[in-house]
């Protein structure tokens, strides 16, 4: 069938379907990160992306499915390619994992779905999950593994604190003089904390 002849039947091209989907997607993101779970629903998603919810619906199922395919399409890309923080020497480990997380924050295309998981992790137990899946497991997991320590996980997530902390303050609470101070500041007062954190007694 033509693409023609599918449109006057009604039914959506592969195009447009994927068209579709990705403008759901990245309504979505811009919901959750300005609302917070909570205060995002399925239809208000729909209306904002102009379609139909059962649409939403068909597309993602759940709003729990597409808060995570909405936030995970974004950031998965980039905390699947942390191996440049696990390898190399650990001695400056604490520096590695500190600038890429903060690279990551100041990134507006990850910026944007990490604000939706933080802001919505803090009241919601599906946000939680998916935070954890995605930070904690593709992400610190390697890391914990890399120091090859007994207490490698609670070493790692210390450092975490630590950084998700800075986060916060900076980019959701935005206190200042934090929230607009240089980057690389941040970085050189943080990192050394997080390095104790990691290889420290």
């Amino acid at each position: 069938m033509t693409e023609a002849a599918a449109r006057r039947r009604g039914r959506r091209t592969r195009t447009e379907s994927a068209s579709t989907r990705d403008r759901i997607l990245a309504v979505a993101r811009e919901e959750f990160s300005a609302r917070g779970y909570e205060k995002t629903s399925v239809r208000g998603v729909a209306k904002a992306a102009g379609v139909d919810p059962a649409l939403v619906h068909h597309y993602f199922g759940t709003k729990d499915q597409i808060f995570e395919a909405a936030v995970e399409d974004a950031v998965a890309p980039v905390l699947h390619a942390p191996d440049a923080v696990a390898d190399g020497p650990l001695d400056d480990i604490g520096e590695r994992l500190t600038r890429f997380m903060f690279g990551v924050w100041e990134n507006p295309v990850t910026r944007t779905p990490l604000l939706a998981i933080v802001r919505s992790a803090v009241n919601n137990e599906a946000a939680a999950s998916v935070f954890r899946r995605l930070v904690v497991s593709q992400l610190l997991g390697k890391v914990a593994g890399r120091l090859g320590r007994p207490d490698g996980e609670l070493r790692v997530e210390l450092a975490a604190a630590q950084l998700v902390g800075c986060a916060m303050l900076r980019y959701v609470i935005q206190v200042e003089p934090l929230a607009s101070v240089d980057v690389e500041q941040i970085i050189a007062r943080v990192a050394p904390v997080v390095q104790g954190h990691l290889t420290g007694p």
